[in-house]
C-alpha cells in the first residue's frame, strides 16, 4: 500500500492557475501509475489524467487537455496537476490514485487501489 496526501486546492476565478500535489509515501513511488480524477458534487467521480511510472507518457481526458497538465518527480514521491485556465465546470474534489506497475485501462477508477482524500477545487465565474 502507498498511503497519498492531496494539497493544494482552493477557490480561483474562472481562467485562474492552480497546481495541485500529491505526496506519497509507504511504498516505493516509482512502481506506481499515478492519477488525478475528480467528483462534482451529485455526479460520479471520473477520469481526468494520468502518468505512467517514468513519467514519460501522460494521458488526458478530452475535457482538461490542453488546459492541464500532469507531472512526477520520484526523487521527491510527488505527482502534481497543473491547472490553467480553469473553469466554473472544473469544480469538484480532486482524488489522486496510485495503481502498481499501471494498466491500459488508466482512465478506469476500479485499477487503482490507492487514495488520497481529496482536495477541493471551486472554479468561480
Amino acid at each position: 500500500q502507498v498511503q497519498l496526501v492531496e494539497s493544494g486546492g482552493g477557490l480561483l476565478q474562472a481562467g485562474g492557475s492552480l497546481r495541485l500535489s500529491c505526496a506519497a509515501s509507504g511504498r516505493t513511488f516509482n512502481n506506481y501509475a499515478m492519477a488525478w480524477f475528480r467528483q462534482a458534487p451529485g455526479k460520479e467521480r471520473e477520469f481526468v489524467a494520468a502518468i505512467t511510472r517514468t513519467g514519460g507518457t501522460t494521458y488526458y481526458a478530452d475535457s482538461v487537455k490542453g488546459r492541464f497538465t500532469i507531472s512526477r518527480d520520484n526523487a521527491k514521491n510527488t505527482v502534481y496537476l497543473q491547472m490553467n485556465s480553469v473553469k466554473p465546470e472544473d469544480t469538484a474534489v480532486y482524488y489522486c490514485a496510485a495503481d502498481l506497475y499501471g494498466s491500459r485501462r488508466y482512465g478506469t477508477i476500479d485499477v487503482y487501489d490507492n487514495w488520497g482524500q481529496g482536495t477541493q477545487v471551486t472554479g468561480s465565474s
